[in-house]
């Protein structure tokens, strides 16, 4: 039987939307998920076309987005055919293109939702047209800054994961690995907003204006970052430049860096008899800190590395987060403020991931030893007693006692360890499916029923 004049009159409006935006592989499953299963036969037309009618043909579906030739020297080694940080997932450079193709999206959605209560309630007057859906007020979309952790999927929360299953917008750095991107609902627009040395996709800037545009449109964002937000996260400026607007933030804890490493290789940050602290650096200070601290319109840390050094004491655990290109001055005034050159040290690249290599050595030839096994950011640095008491220490006795290791004037005493020491938790999310299903089920079941009641308080709302 042919479908009503409505039917496709509905599709066409959804059709035209879909080709302006161009649309992605997941708008497209998104609207082959809401049309039902008769359309499926016909939306590589809407696409391409632009029109949709009874005698449509099927065409190949559009290929998944790649990151481009040249944007892959500007990610990590083990991630260089991940397309999530390519230039391309960055979006349009421009905001207002940027958000009119959010908007478009979010038009597009709604015909989709509309053809699909169509198809549930056949009469035209209970057929809500795409123009005539409501919007929200100013201010009333939801913000969620949420740590992802040091990379292991494993180490993500609860909460995390089901806001990742809700969200509107995903804005995601560089830090937050492709494993956990995974994890993102396919319903959710993703959106890289990265930064390395010589390289950032949005200035810290454009990223608060592209949250705010985002919510003043009503929509739910979830702002993804590696580690906990408010640890050297910089979730702090955006929670401010947010508040200041009137929209409200809600802070989701990850597993910070010192403590998924640290714990991942058997490192007490704290240990009695050992350890009575343990302090969290940076490496390097932001642009002006210097100036700002000399004018007084800052605090007064001037130099990131002098300042590491007068917090340090031996019975501290020092964590250096982002501290590659300063290690040598690190070292150098350590030792030259009475640390003594064998005090144990480990340097971690892209801790808890399978990627990982780390080097064992001491505070002494830590510097040289970095240097000669080629270690890259993101690399975490632990010095201290407690580095010893790991088990993957590589000196020992006989007993099997941690020693300190035997130098030579010709060459740093170091190991180079690559690979997860412990299991890779990757393999739980295939492994064990029903699980995951399970957690997926919570996103579900928030989509199907929004609209019916108000949300409660901690909620996410989701506005599609």
């Amino acid at each position: 039987a042919r479908a009503p004049v409505w039917w496709y009159d509905l599709t066409n409006r959804m059709a035209q939307s879909l080709a302006t935006m161009r649309a992605t592989p997941a708008l497209e499953r998104r609207a082959l998920s809401s049309l039902g299963a008769s359309s499926r036969t016909s939306i590589g037309t809407v696409t391409r076309a632009g029109r949709f009618g009874p005698s449509s043909r099927v065409h190949h579906a559009r290929s998944p987005l790649r990151a481009r030739a040249g944007d892959r020297d500007r990610v990590p080694d083990g991630d260089k055919n991940s397309r999530y940080y390519s230039e391309s997932a960055a979006g349009p450079a421009e905001l207002d293109s940027l958000l009119q193709l959010y908007l478009s999206k979010c038009r597009s959605n709604a015909a989709a939702d509309a053809a699909r209560a169509a198809l549930e309630r056949p009469s035209a007057d209970d057929v809500a047209s795409p123009s005539s859906i409501p919007r929200r007020g100013p201010n009333a979309g939801k913000v969620y800054l949420i740590g992802t952790g040091p990379g292991d999927p494993g180490l993500l929360t609860l909460k995390a994961y089901h806001l990742m299953q809700t969200a509107d917008v995903v804005l995601y750095d560089r830090l937050v690995s492709p494993q956990i991107l995974d994890l993102v609902s396919t319903d959710s627009t993703m959106l890289y907003v990265g930064k390395q040395s010589g390289y950032h996709t949005r200035t810290q800037d454009e990223i608060e204006a592209m949250m705010l545009a985002f919510a003043a449109n009503g929509a739910t964002i979830v702002r993804l970052k590696g580690g906990d937000p408010l640890v050297f996260g910089r979730g702090g400026e955006e929670m401010e430049a947010l508040a200041a607007r009137g929209h409200e933030v809600r802070i989701v804890p990850g597993i910070t860096a010192a403590a998924g490493v640290g714990s991942e290789l058997g490192i007490p940050l704290t240990h009695r008899g050992v350890a009575t602290s343990v302090r969290l650096l940076t490496g390097h200070l932001r642009e002006g800190a210097a100036k700002e601290a000399a004018s007084g319109d800052g605090n007064a840390v001037a130099d990131a590395v002098d300042f590491a050094v007068t917090s340090a004491d031996l019975d501290t655990t020092l964590v250096v987060y982002m501290g590659l290109a300063t290690l040598p001055a690190l070292a150098a005034k350590l030792l030259a403020s009475g640390f003594p050159a064998d005090t144990p040290a480990v340097a971690v690249e892209r801790g808890t991931t399978h990627h990982e290599r780390r080097v064992f050595s001491t505070i002494e030839d830590l510097p040289e030893s970095v240097a000669t096994c080629g270690l890259k950011s993101p690399t975490l640095l632990i010095v201290g007693a407690t580095v010893k008491l790991s088990p993957w220490w590589p000196w020992r006795d006989q007993a099997g006692d941690a020693v300190a290791p035997t130098t030579t004037s010709s060459s740093p005493a170091f190991d180079l360890q690559t690979g997860l020491p412990s299991e890779d938790t990757r393999e739980w999310f295939t492994e064990h499916s029903r699980t995951l299903g399970k957690l997926r089920e919570m996103g579900n079941g928030v989509r199907q029923t929004r609209g019916e009641e108000p949300a409660g308080e901690g909620d996410p709302s989701p506005a599609r």
